[in-house]
């Protein structure tokens, strides 16, 4: 029984956020050298994306070196675009990714959702168990 009660409050913690307000919640951050952003005490901060939008991370390339960051918000039809931005007298190459649940974009990678991973854990637990 004790088994159930963690799965449900697990289950419960997870789900919370998403149920709490209708529009998705994110990280944002300004675009950021990552060198600087390393050695910087940068905070990232929780902002609520307007209807319609995704979460999304951006990595900004020089050649072979990923450079720059940056997270946010943006229109579902514009992830996935790779843009020019010349910073500094630099000219970087911006990709950016998005993803579809609450704080998706707090890690390097937001192409995996966690569902899978949570019913893997989920099952783990169950059977690990019994």
């Amino acid at each position: 029984m004790s088994q159930l009660l963690y799965v449900a409050a697990v289950w419960l913690y997870l789900l919370l956020p998403s149920l709490r307000c209708d529009n998705l919640l994110c990280y944002y951050s300004p675009i950021l050298e990552k060198e600087k952003e390393k050695r910087s005490t940068f905070q990232l901060i929780v902002t609520e994306c307007p209807p319609d939008e995704l979460c999304f991370k951006a990595d900004g390339r020089y050649g072979n070196h990923s450079a720059l960051s940056a997270r946010g918000c943006m229109a579902e039809r514009q992830c996935g675009q790779v843009h020019s931005l010349r910073l500094k007298g630099t000219v970087y190459t911006m990709s950016y990714a998005c993803c579809d649940w609450p704080y998706c974009n707090s890690c390097p990678c937001v192409t995996a959702k966690p569902l899978p991973l949570i019913l893997t854990l989920t099952l783990a637990v169950i059977l690990g168990r019994l």
